[in-house]
């Protein structure tokens, strides 16, 4: 007895049955020949890789609650700084609250120059040093204190900052590309420099009162809630809620509205429509602080310093509400 082969003992194994298949491409799949043949199979089908990408879940950026509280303690400290240097800045002494400001630029230009990572940073960032001391200086000694010698330091600021990036080869190739981050640094430095302004002015130091007020709320409220119920998302990739941006804006409305109700010459409606303003303002900057990182993680960037990353949106609203607040003042306080 002769041994048979593997394919002898199972003649009917898969790799016979495609060979009859293919054999008899008139042969149905019911095992019936059918009156016309079958189309010739195509290609083989490969998986597109657009597909692949489209079934994949965004990832979800998970909420820190730890953080959250961190940052709404930092932005009530960083109002409560502000509120009483304002209270006890008197015409004799304001050279106290414009140190204590000039802290708050510092570490403003820290966290929005390690964020935004402008062309030539070190010079960007020593340009908004300079610019934020002297820009305390004129409002201290100018008289009449008013916002435009202000915009003159700023227009200055930017084009000193523009002058360096175009020292090397490799910032002007990013010139273009970084006109938006610098000038919002050096606006930014240069807006803390109002709050000095507004304690000249008759009724400026109610103003930051209820405006400062407002937004130490509204980041207060709207960090505390994303620690405990950061719903509905924003974005999958933005670790904030609705609810909080929401709840913040309302609650900063209604602290000025009662401040305006036991100040002078405020009254509750003044007081709404100026907290309504640097409330809503806060929580758009602050929100915004939080896209522009997750969009610098999707790009593969490296992350900014974790100090700078998280300090960066309560000194952004703060800073970027000022001007808001010394125009509302100036039309419908003064």
């Amino acid at each position: 007895m002769f041994p048979s082969s593997p394919r002898d003992s199972d003649a009917w194994d898969d790799d016979v049955s495609r060979e009859i298949a293919r054999a008899a491409p008139g042969r149905s799949s019911s095992g019936f020949y059918a009156g016309a043949p079958e189309k010739e199979p195509g290609p083989p089908r490969r998986d597109e890789p657009e597909d692949e990408e489209l079934d994949e879940e965004i990832p979800v950026a998970p909420v820190r609650r730890e953080l959250s509280v961190a940052i709404a303690g930092f932005a009530v400290l960083l109002g409560i700084g502000l509120i009483l240097g304002a209270q006890t800045s008197g015409p004799d002494a304001r050279l106290p609250y414009a140190i204590v400001i000039f802290g708050v630029q510092l570490l403003y230009v820290l966290a929005f120059t390690m964020a935004i990572r402008p062309p030539a940073a070190g010079i960007v960032a020593g340009v908004c040093a300079v610019a934020g001391g002297f820009a305390d200086r004129l409002a201290v000694t100018t008289e009449p204190a008013g916002m435009l010698p202000l915009l003159y330091v700023t227009a200055a600021a930017f084009v000193a900052a523009l002058a360096g990036q175009a020292i090397r080869a490799q910032d002007r190739a990013r010139l273009r590309d970084g006109l938006g981050g610098t000038f919002l640094i050096v606006f930014g430095v240069v807006s803390f420099a109002l709050l000095i302004v507004l304690t000249r002015k008759p009724v400026g130091t109610q103003a930051i009162l209820v405006c400062m007020t407002a937004v130490g709320t509204a980041l207060m409220v709207a960090h505390l809630t994303d620690a405990v119920w950061p719903k509905p998302r924003i974005a999958a990739q933005v670790p904030r809620g609705a609810a909080g941006i929401v709840l913040g804006a309302m609650l900063g409305t209604l602290a000025a509205a009662g401040l305006g109700s036991v100040l002078v010459p405020f009254n509750p409606g003044r007081g709404a429509l100026l907290g309504f303003a640097a409330a809503g303002i806060a929580g758009l900057v602050d929100l915004a602080v939080n896209y522009s990182e997750a969009g610098r993680s999707m790009a593969g960037e490296a992350p900014t310093f974790w100090v700078a990353r998280h300090m960066q949106g309560p000194l952004g609203a703060f800073a970027l509400t000022l001007p808001v607040t010394y125009a509302l003042t100036v039309l419908f306080l003064a």
